[in-house]
Order: structure tokens, then C-alpha cells, then sequence
């Protein structure tokens, strides 16, 4: 559910809004969705409840093009949901409820394990439970699997072993200040952050720093690139991140050669895309939307 209005309401204050609508979301279905409108061949191991929203969910992923078989519904707990306020810069605050999510576990892995072995990339966050996605991340890489590992939403006391099961590691400037326990407010500072999680053992940083665009460290160069991100009139920023980790996820799986902070600058220009419309999943573009040169 996700509200507009003029400025984010301080603590208990009330505000009028300007709009209201109820739209698709959670990390990694956005995250899915997206890569999928750009042509890749997706499928989501997740819970929902067995219930409106959960039916809904399911429907629109098939809607989507992604493969649902292994999207389980529980009538032990609803559905995750989000609440969303936008603020006329496009900035925005959000709370979520993770729901049926937190069911994920050991069994419905084993259960994926045959999509997940034969994937080109396996993305993972924070909305189910931690050890549930550490234990996919280390499938994939069994299975020579390339990974990307979203810590996100972020919790501080996150289990060391996710750095060294994540190919790529890719988180915003709020997450990684976090687990690093500095500011990260720009480049320069995003940098010395990367440098941080990079000593963890991932195998390459990428931090998102809006419309500053991002920045890219690999383990085997250890020269950060700064990849700006396209100038653009921001309207709502939600669900940007999910916009440029979806695209990561489908140029790491149908271009492996091409270097990572090209494929950083291409995700870039369509999380930049997305920003442009209102909405979650609604404002992420198809591949029909995008220039040529994207591809």
C-alpha cells in the first residue's frame, strides 16, 4: 500500500495524502519481476498466505512471466505487506510485514533445488529468514551458481559467512552504513565502505547511492569505478534499488563476459527509468521501453 503526499509525517503526526493505491512489492519479487520484463527466464521461492493478497501475488507473477512452482501458500501467516509513504521529492518511508515469508526454509529449498542448480543467478535478501537465504546462497554456489546477496532490509549483526557466499554483494548507502558502521553519504565514502565489505570476503561490492549513481569494487582489481547514474526528474524512488538489482541480475545472466561496472552503468539507466513513474512494480520498464543499446 503506498500513500503520496507533500512531506514525510514527523512521529505522531498526521498529514493529508494526495494519493492512494495498493500495487505489488517485496524485494525479491520486484527484483524478479524486473529482471523478467527485461527478458529473463525467472522463477520465485517464496511464501505467501493463503489468502486475498496471496492469491493476487501468485496471479501476478504468472501475469509476469514468472514461474511460480515453487511460490508456496501457508495458512499459518499472512501474506508479507508494505507501507509505503512517497514525499513530493520521490523520496520515500517504508515499513513491511514479512509475513508468510518467514516459513521459508530448509524443506521448500530442497523442493527448489532443481531450479535453483540449473539457474545462471540466484538473488537473495533479507525478507525471509537470514539462514534460509544463506543456505540458497551456498546451494547456488555449490552448483556454480553465480550470486547476488541484497542485505536488505539490513539487520547489524549479519553472519559473516553471506560475504564470502555472495558473487556480488549489492546493497544502498543506508544498508551499508549499517554493516559498516560509517557514514556513507557519498563516493568518496562509499568507497572506503566498499573497500570494508570487500575485506569480508564478497566477491565484488556494489553500493547504489541514488542519483549519484553507484560504485563498483572487485576483488581482483581493487580499483573502484564510480558509475554515475543518468540525470532524471525523480518522482517516486520506490522500489529503485529492486529496478537495478533485477537488471543486474539479467545482464549477470545473459551477458557473464561483459564487465561488471558496465553492466552496473546499463542497470543504472533502467532503475533511472523507473523512478520516472509512480508506483512499485508498475513503474519497472519492459524491454520494449529501453533503448537498443541497453542490449
Amino acid at each position: 500500500m503506498s500513500s503520496q503526499a507533500p512531506r514525510l509525517p514527523k512521529a505522531g503526526e498526521t498529514i493529508h495524502g494526495h494519493k492512494f493505491f495498493i500495487g505489488f512489492g517485496g524485494k525479491g519479487a520486484n527484483q524478479c519481476v524486473q529482471a523478467a520484463r527485461l527478458g529473463a527466464k525467472t522463477a520465485m521461492v517464496c511464501k505467501v498466505g493463503k489468502d486475498f493478497f496471496g492469491d493476487n501475488y501468485i496471479q501476478n507473477f504468472k501475469d509476469s512471466g514468472v514461474h511460480t512452482d515453487f511460490v508456496g501458500q501457508s495458512s499459518d501467516a499472512a501474506t508479507g505487506a508494505a507501507s509505503i509513504i512517497v514525499n513530493d521529492a520521490g523520496e520515500n518511508a517504508i515499513v513491511i510485514v514479512a509475513g508468510a515469508n518467514m516459513l521459508l526454509g530448509s524443506e521448500e529449498l530442497q523442493e527448489a533445488l532443481p531450479a535453483i542448480s540449473h539457474a545462471k543467478v540466484l538473488v537473495c535478501q533479507l525478507e525471509i529468514s537470514p539462514q534460509t537465504s544463506l543456505q540458497a546462497l551456498r546451494m547456488a554456489q555449490g552448483n556454480k551458481v553465480k550470486t547476488i546477496f541484497n542485505p536488505a532490509p539490513a539487520i547489524p549483526d549479519l553472519d559473516p559467512d553471506f560475504y564470502r557466499a555472495s558473487d556480488v554483494f549489492c546493497c544502498n548507502e543506508s544498508e551499508a552504513e549499517l554493516l559498516t558502521g560509517s557514514s556513507v553519504a557519498n563516493v568518496e565514502e562509499a568507497h572506503r565502505a566498499s573497500q570494508e565489505l570487500l575485506k569480508r570476503g564478497c566477491g565484488s561490492v556494489i553500493i547504489t547511492l541514488g542519483p549519484q549513481g553507484c560504485v563498483v569494487l572487485k576483488a581482483q582489481e581493487l580499483t573502484l569505478k564510480h558509475v554515475p547514474a543518468p540525470p532524471v526528474t525523480a518522482v517516486d524512488t520506490t522500489g529503485a534499488g529492486d529496478s537495478f538489482i533485477g537488471a543486474l541480475a539479467f545482464y549477470m545472466a545473459h551477458y557473464p563476459t561483459m564487465p561488471l561496472e558496465e553492466m552496473a552503468r546499463r542497470a543504472n539507466q533502467v532503475a533511472g527509468v523507473s523512478v520516472q513513474a509512480v508506483g512499485t512494480q508498475a513503474s519497472f520498464p519492459f524491454k520494449k521501453d529501453l533503448s537498443a543499446e541497453l542490449f
